[in-house]
This record gives C-alpha cells, sequence and structure tokens, in this order.
C-alpha cells in the first residue's frame, strides 16, 4: 500500500465533494462564504483524523454485530472535543454561522464512511494519511465552493474586497446559489473525465451511486 496513495486520492480521485457526492448537507449549507468553509472543513478533518485513528487502533476489539453503533461513539468523542475548543477558541460569528452543523459531524457520511471503508481494515498510519487526504480534500471543495459563491455574491473573498463596486447576486447566498455552483463544479468534473476517456480511447462510465454498492450498513459476517 502507498502512503501517498492513500494521502492524495481524496484530493482529486475519491474527493469526497466533487466524485463521490458526500457530505451534502454541511456542504450546500455552510458553503456562503470561504470562511465558514474553511472553518468547516477544519472541524470535519480533525474529527476524520481522530476517529480513522482510533478505530484503526480498536478495529479488532470491536464485535462485527455492534461495529457501528460503536464507531458512531467514537466519532461523538472526537465532535464533543472538536466542539468544545471551538467554542473556546473560534470567532463567536463563526461558532454562530456552523451553529448545528459541528454536532452533525457525528453522523456525516464522509466520517462513517471512512471509519467503515477504511479505518476498520488498515493499520493506525494508514488510516492517518487516509483521513487527511479526505478532510484535505473535502475542505478545498468546501472553500473552491464557498469561494466562488462568496465572490459572486458581493465581490469578496475571505471577506476582503477582491472588485470594488462588484454588483450583488444574492442568488448565490442562498442554498440555490450553491446548488447552482455545484452544478457546475460538477459539470467541469465530468466534462474533464470524459476527454480524459476519449484521449485513452475508452468510454467514460460514471459510478453507480445506490445502496446495492454500499456495504456499510451490511453485517461483515454476512458477506
Amino acid at each position: 500500500m502507498s502512503v501517498m496513495k492513500e494521502l492524495v486520492k481524496g484530493i482529486w480521485k475519491e474527493n469526497p465533494v466533487l466524485v463521490l457526492m458526500l457530505g451534502m448537507c454541511p456542504t450546500l449549507a455552510v458553503s456562503s462564504s470561504a470562511k465558514n468553509a474553511l472553518g468547516m472543513g477544519i472541524a470535519t478533518t480533525c474529527v476524520l483524523l481522530g476517529s480513522n485513528l482510533a478505530i484503526s487502533l480498536v478495529r479488532k476489539a470491536i464485535p462485527s454485530k455492534v461495529r457501528i453503533p460503536c464507531y458512531i461513539v467514537i466519532i461523538a468523542v472526537f465532535v464533543t472535543i472538536v466542539e468544545m475548543l471551538m467554542n473556546a477558541y473560534a470567532p463567536a460569528e463563526l461558532n454562530k454561522t456552523l451553529g448545528i452543523y459541528i454536532p452533525l459531524i457525528v453522523v456525516n457520511c464522509i466520517v462513517l464512511g471512512r471509519a467503515e471503508a477504511f479505518a476498520s481494515k488498515n493499520g493506525a498510519f494508514a488510516s492517518l494519511m487516509d483521513g487527511i487526504g479526505m478532510g484535505l480534500g473535502f475542505t478545498l471543495a468546501l472553500m473552491a465552493l464557498g469561494g466562488v459563491r462568496e465572490f459572486l455574491s458581493g465581490g469578496t473573498f475571505f471577506e476582503y474586497e477582491v472588485v470594488p463596486g462588484w454588483p450583488s447576486f444574492l442568488l448565490f447566498k442562498f442554498p440555490a446559489g450553491a446548488f447552482i455552483v455545484l452544478a457546475v463544479f460538477l459539470a467541469i468534473n465530468n466534462h474533464h473525465k470524459i476527454r480524459k476517456a476519449e484521449r485513452e480511447g475508452t468510454t467514460y462510465m460514471p459510478p453507480e451511486l445506490n445502496c446495492a454498492r454500499c456495504h456499510i450498513c451490511a453485517d461483515k459476517d454476512d458477506k
């Protein structure tokens, strides 16, 4: 197993937002600005690091039939720690904006998915690299989405004025604007993959996203 491969896969090839389409609730809800997106991304990355490492270390001691509840408890511990640290040190405005979405990291499918798909099957260091890569990919995608929405809605980036007198497109501050920008990102990503497949002489087949291909809810003893 290549450690570097596990680190970089989440940034592009298996990006949680642009490829796997996970964590859509916080992606669309808190990406109204680059600042909010960065805060959410850092919080999720910290939880990913802690939970991946902890689950990898105790994976052999967790009975298969209760693994999902155990994973959720472990994730909840790290979410509580992150939430307490943010309440103590993060700006009050950021805490207010992120609000309920920090506690909801407990049931974020990115975190639980990496626990089941990777940390429960691999060693501590590889799981740590997987958490860093997935967290970084999620943060970058969230910041790109938030940065574009912030710029289009007010001509600013990280609350600094980029284009004086920029006309405000308030649509991009609301959920509808998030759907539009995300759709454009996905279209660009799919276009790139289609062109790449054409250059290689193959046909691009989009991944099937349905419950039949997901094994998180299945009992390992029944597989």
